[in-house]
């Protein structure tokens, strides 16, 4: 049997022989009935541009405010940066680093690593570091808490409408956006890249065989004229 086509469940480590699955389909383990793996979709085109989209949406909410408060005729805007700065400047670091990483580093690396990789597979290359790249979106996928933070907020502006004027800003709106492609992009499992890259080289190889000339035309080619 080839090593290749070969798949260990996570949960269990049963061992099951890999065949190509089609359309939205998936395999699941036997033993314990966790997902092995799911089929491969070629439709890159959507994804790549659902996270591009996530991106764009994510740099509109880092740099518009969230929220506007008014009260007493004094108006005072608050931007994620802004929380950030000030939960740091009342000596709470820890709180400050692991809400910017929770909201802004892990989603943004998770964002800009699949786009990099997306980019590459639909182009019909497999870009450098690869295998990395693919380890280190599985590994931040599970700490980027966008939708966390989507609760705060709200909960905080319930709390803040019987004290001041609240008056949502572009950010909220944007961060609104994003949770909801963030759940799409999540739904997106990087593993399937993995067979796709497999297909590449093969893939390479037949189209180069397919212009390279016929071994009889270098022959002919060869033979002297008279």
């Amino acid at each position: 049997m080839n090593d290749d086509k070969l798949i260990a469940c996570h949960e269990c480590d049963a061992l099951y022989s890999k065949p190509r699955l089609c359309g939205k389909s998936c395999a699941r383990c036997l033993r314990c009935g966790a997902i092995l793996y799911r089929g491969m979709s070629r439709r890159l085109d959507g994804i790549c541009a659902l996270t591009l989209a996530s991106l764009v949406t994510f740099v509109i909410a880092l740099g518009s405010p969230i929220l506007e408060l008014e009260t007493g005729g004094i108006t005072s805007r608050t931007s994620l940066f802004g929380a950030l700065v000030a939960l740091w400047d009342q000596d709470m670091q820890l709180v400050a680093a692991m809400v910017f990483c929770s909201t802004v580093l892990f989603p943004l690396t998770e964002l800009a690593a699949l786009l990099y990789v997306l980019v590459a597979i639909r182009h019909g290359y497999v870009p450098p570091a690869f295998n990395r790249i693919l380890r280190a979106i599985q590994f931040v996928r599970p700490w980027g808490m966008i939708e966390v933070f989507m609760l705060g907020v709200l909960v905080t502006i319930v709390k803040m409408v019987s004290l001041a004027r609240v008056v949502p800003g572009a950010a909220l709106f944007a961060f609104g956006a994003l949770t909801l492609m963030l759940l799409l992009v999540v739904m997106f499992d990087p593993r399937t890249l993995w067979d796709l890259a497999d297909d590449i080289p093969d893939a390479s190889r037949r189209a180069k065989e397919a212009h390279a000339p016929p071994p009889h035309a270098d022959r002919r080619a060869a033979r002297p004229t008279v």
